[in-house]
């Protein structure tokens, strides 16, 4: 083979690793974009799971000491909390 033909050869190889390359980039971002996303998703869902749990703890201790008018309150405020939730979680 000439010298030339050899070297468009090379040329034509590396071009076609580059754009192999670039697809791959591509697809490590996409699946970056979608971690990020999930990642942020489970991030708040955990901050509601704990005003929940940091709502369920002052029920208990409003009720264990005797305030059930504070308890009331809190567990209505859990409840529309919750159904809020809900709703949201029905309509996506």
């Amino acid at each position: 083979m000439a010298p030339r033909k050899m070297k468009l050869q090379m040329v034509k190889a590396k071009i076609g690793k580059a754009e192999e390359n670039g697809k791959c980039l591509k697809e490590m971002e996409r699946q970056g974009h979608r971690l990020r996303a999930e990642t942020e998703m489970v991030m708040k869902q955990t901050a509601r799971t704990q005003v929940k749990v940091a709502l369920m703890f002052n029920i208990l201790k409003a009720r264990e000491g005797g305030d059930f008018i504070q308890a009331a309150t809190l567990t209505r405020f859990l409840r529309e909390l919750v159904a809020k939730e809900t709703a949201n979680a029905s309509s996506k």
